[in-house]
């Protein structure tokens, strides 16, 4: 088994945690098993996105058990996106299964997307059957989102599909060249292409813990999505302004004659207390649009690393022998 570790495996599974010591045991239970029915080889790979729980602790203790485990740790937390992108990078697999750790992201489903790779598919990504697991406030938030990014993104969204995913190495290698700070994997995936196709499955409840997403983070999330595959944000301040410019003129012209016909009338204070209070909040929020989109064009330039690794666990532990083996040649 420590031989088949230095291998390029068959298939990565790729699995970034947050706070998820629970659900690391009980994941391996039920994944080892379908990974050898399903591929000849494989390795799992963790991504500890700056956890505070005993996380690390027990990856270290899967590692020990079974060296195709093996995990990287941040330096502090750089967000579930970001942590995907550090799989990619250190995966060797031919083929890579992005999935969470908390069970929601049933193993037994890995056997059927590895079938369709099998028959040519570069993406094949799985679709929820329902979102039951979800709040109804939720639901109804994340159905407003993809019908909104229909209409407004440049990239289609399959909807129902997440981060649960088999991607081809060509994919993955397209996925590499792409170093955004504000990433919307997603978006991503789509917009890579590749032949394509979706696997339904079954989405359970969180074996432990919660869920690391507050309303927040979706939000921005969301945000991060539009404006990282769309314009039309910006666009729409433009149509609006026209509009705007177009009513004050007709306004003018109506004063204009209203002055003629009725003579001076005396102004209303409180219609232009509504009017500049009016203009003023879509001044705020246009430029509000406007400093979103170079905040990121702020974040891209100083290119700044994506990420930073505090430990990768078989490459420290390879360094680790070697400086040991080292050791005593070097005394004499």
């Amino acid at each position: 088994m420590a031989a088949e570790a230095h291998k390029i495996p068959e298939l990565t599974v790729l699995v970034p945690v947050f706070n998820e010591a629970e659900n690391v045991a009980p994941l391996l239970a039920r994944l080892t098993p379908a990974l050898e029915r399903c591929v000849a080889s494989h390795e799992v790979i963790f991504v500890d996105d700056g956890s505070k729980d005993g996380t690390m602790d027990a990856v270290r203790d899967a590692h020990a058990r079974d060296p195709r485990v093996d995990a990287i740790s941040f330096s502090r937390n750089f967000g579930k996106e970001v942590a995907i992108a550090a799989g990619l990078d250190h995966a060797r697999g031919r083929a890579v299964v992005i999935m969470d750790a908390d069970l929601q992201h049933p193993p037994e489903a890995i056997a059927s997307m590895v079938e369709k790779w099998r028959e040519g598919y570069g993406n094949v990504y799985g679709l929820r059957s329902d979102r039951d697991s979800d709040s109804a406030l939720r639901r109804a938030l994340t159905a407003r989102f993809y019908r909104l990014f229909a209409r407004l993104g440049e990239t289609r969204l399959p909807p129902g599909a997440g981060d649960f995913r088999l991607l081809d190495r060509r994919a993955v290698n397209a996925l590499m060249r792409m170093r955004e700070r504000a990433r919307f994997n997603k978006g991503l995936y789509s917009w890579i292409g590749f032949k394509s196709i979706g696997i339904p499955y079954q989405d359970a409840e969180r074996a432990f813990g919660e869920s690391k997403f507050t309303y927040r983070k979706l939000t921005r999330f969301a945000l991060d999505g539009l404006m990282s595959f769309s314009t039309v944000p910006l666009m729409v301040w433009t149509f609006i302004g026209m509009t705007v410019s177009f009513l004050a003129m007709f306004a003018a012209v109506y004063m204009v004659i209203s002055t003629l016909i009725k003579g001076t009338d005396v102004p209303g204070y409180a219609s232009l207390i509504v009017s500049i209070s009016f203009l003023s909040g879509i001044q705020l929020m246009s430029l509000g649009i406007l400093g979103e989109y170079i905040g990121r064009i702020f974040a891209e330039v100083k290119g700044r690393p994506l990420y930073i690794v505090a430990e990768h666990l078989s490459v420290d532990e390879r360094d680790r022998a070697i400086r040991d083996s080292a050791t005593p040649r070097a005394a004499e």
